[in-house]
């Protein structure tokens, strides 16, 4: 077997892995649960943030709801090199009362979750996932948390037919009255709910509290002539979870902690107890000092030295609209991985932190990218400068590139994925 054909087979094998682990992961709470999964079976350790913590070197994890920390802990004096991504994605949530009955229809009300393109989520057999906080006299404080995934086509949001439409070159999408779904016929209201929690296996008397949301149930897949694309819903940002888990489990440290944080709630600011702009990231680095015997100014110390590369998905240049990208900055799908630059701080990027990225690229091997975005255009941004306000932390955004990027399915290249994992390898243990 050629070396070249090794490569290829990698890269197909990387590729189906991100498409098996975005089909296992329809919710935040679902990436978790994968990632604590591939973390267990590597070897690492889930640590409660309520119990005390081991004073030993090892591999170690916490979950807290929707967001993870995963690190290697050997030398307790080293900085830390940290991965940073996103584990929510754009979707349609469902209401705290979702039960309408509107001309005959059954209609379960939903609501728009971050940007979300929303002429994309029509006409598509929608499944529902997230948690339920159950009442559960076993435990502590009497309320349980479970998983929940139907799979099932149970839910549509139908377009309206263009001879119906005001205006047939765009129908003006309202949030509030146009995304709700229909799952059902009759009259009388249905408690969808109380549907969701028998499916779960729970008496829905002992329902407290449901996060729950839709998920297109189209699985991912390789597409294209020779199946160069990765076609999947959630590629912003499971694709940064997939490759970042991939590069700490692959990661030797050399100088460096090596760490990854996913955290829930970038789409929609970040502001929650665990999103980027809590304090999960900060008090996890200061109880791993901590447990090894360290002090305060030993954390702050380790802190200067440290720094961070904030993942997430990179604008391809799109053929059918290359005007709306910025002359000379044209990133190609399987181009190699994306350096992001703002110089109004929607990124975090700066000259220190992206020089130590393309010395990453340049240890793995691949190519680097460098993407700034149109002056006249509206910049997205991450979860890299509040990480890098909130921890006083160097930060460098990078990203993979994708095309659709907020519709409810997404498309990146299938080479990117295994490029942009070893370049997060790098970046956690530089030569």
């Amino acid at each position: 077997m050629t070396s070249a054909m090794m490569v290829i087979m990698s890269t197909a094998a990387t590729a189906r892995g991100l498409c098996e682990f975005i089909d296992a992961s329809p919710s935040p709470f679902h990436v978790c649960q994968s990632a604590a999964q591939r973390l267990r079976d590597a070897g690492y350790t889930e640590l409660a943030e309520t119990d005390r913590w081991p004073d030993r070197g090892g591999r170690f994890f916490t979950v807290r709801a929707g967001s993870l920390v995963a690190w290697q802990s050997t030398d307790p004096g080293l900085p830390f090199r940290i991965v940073g991504g996103h584990t929510d994605s754009p979707n349609l949530r469902v209401k705290q009362h979702p039960d309408r009955v509107v001309a005959g229809w059954q209609v379960v009300a939903l609501e728009p979750y971050g940007g979300a393109w929303l002429n994309s989520w029509l006409d598509r057999d929608l499944g529902i996932s997230g948690r339920l906080s159950v009442r559960d006299r076993s435990a502590d404080g009497g309320v349980s948390h479970r998983l929940v995934r139907i799979d099932a086509p149970i839910l549509r949001v139908p377009q309206l037919a263009i001879h119906l439409a005001e205006d047939r070159a765009a129908v003006k999408l309202d949030p509030q009255r146009h995304v709700n779904a229909v799952w059902g016929l009759g009259d009388t209201p249905r408690s969808f709910l109380s549907y969701v929690a028998e499916k779960a296996g729970v008496n829905p008397a002992d329902l407290l509290s449901a996060d729950l949301m839709t998920h297109d149930l189209t699985p991912s897949a390789l597409i294209g002539v020779d199946g160069e694309f990765v076609s999947a819903p959630r590629l912003d940002n499971q694709g940064t979870c997939y490759a970042g888990l991939e590069a700490l489990l692959a990661a030797e440290p050399r100088g460096y902690l090596p760490v990854l944080a996913l955290f829930d709630h970038e789409e929609v600011g970040s502001t929650s107890d665990h999103g980027a702009q809590s304090d999960l990231l900060l008090t996890t680095l200061e109880r791993i000092v901590l447990a090894a015997g360290g002090d305060r100014e030993d954390f702050l110390r380790r802190l200067t030295a440290s720094m961070v590369a904030s993942g997430d998905m990179a604008h391809a240049t799109h053929p059918n609209y290359p005007d709306r990208h910025e002359p000379g900055h044209l990133i190609a799908v399987d181009g190699g991985p994306v350096l992001k630059v703002q110089p109004n701080l929607r990124y975090a990027t700066d000259g220190r932190t992206a020089a130590a990225f393309e010395l990453a690229c340049r240890q793995a091997g691949v190519p680097l990218q460098r993407y700034e975005h149109r002056a006249d255009l509206p910049c997205g941004s991450t979860i890299g400068p509040m990480t890098s306000a909130r921890t006083g932390i160097p930060t460098v955004d990078v990203g993979a590139a994708q095309l659709a990027m907020h519709s409810a399915r997404e498309l990146m290249g299938a080479a990117d994925i295994i490029a942009y994992a070893a370049a997060l390898q790098a970046f956690l243990a530089p030569e």
